[in-house]
């Protein structure tokens, strides 16, 4: 998705320390970040503090971005942030000593509310980390497969190969779900 008009406009006058321009950026993107954040750690505290994060961290480095690569830009910092997340949750996990019974439990009794969204969430969560971040990124965020694989450093057929792989395991957890 190529960036609109509004978005360079106000990175660029962010770039200069316009804190009105930060500001708006923050309102334009909040509610696509936490949904971005929400799809892959479905708790709504984390996606919380992730989001204050990434907009801590996009105003900290505004002025290292490029107005029209910007939405780009801030995607590769939500995915660090979240997979550092991820990093610091399961050591977290690890140095209690709980973190093979809690996976244990939280697989063998996934979220199987009667909503699709809840089902959806579920299985995304039985997927490997990249391989849901990729989908969330794909389909919610709504970025083109040249996008993913720019903003994670990998060949354009190794996204779709995630990708196609990830939706193959998704439609095969969703249908033994309706089970």
């Amino acid at each position: 998705m190529a960036p609109s008009e509004q978005t360079i406009k106000l990175v660029s006058l962010a770039r200069k320390g316009d804190k009105t321009a930060v500001s708006e950026l923050v309102d334009l993107y909040s509610r696509r970040m936490y949904g971005y954040f929400y799809r892959l750690s479905s708790n709504a505290d984390d996606s919380n503090e992730l989001l204050s994060e990434l907009f801590l961290k996009m105003y900290e480095k505004i002025g290292t971005c490029c107005p029209e690569t910007f939405e780009a830009w801030l995607f590769r910092i939500a995915s660090n942030l979240f997979m550092d997340f991820l990093r610091t949750k399961k050591r977290h996990e690890k140095m209690m000593g709980s973190f093979q019974q809690d996976y244990k439990e939280e697989t063998a009794e996934p979220k199987t509310g009667g909503y699709l969204t809840d089902r959806l969430t579920a299985a995304l969560e039985t997927l490997e980390p990249d391989v849901a971040e990729i989908i969330v990124m794909r389909y919610y965020s709504q970025l083109s497969f040249q996008q993913l694989a720019e903003l994670r450093n990998e060949p354009v057929n190794t996204v779709l190969s995630k990708v196609h792989r990830g939706l193959k395991k998704l439609k095969e957890l969703m249908d033994k779900s309706n089970d």
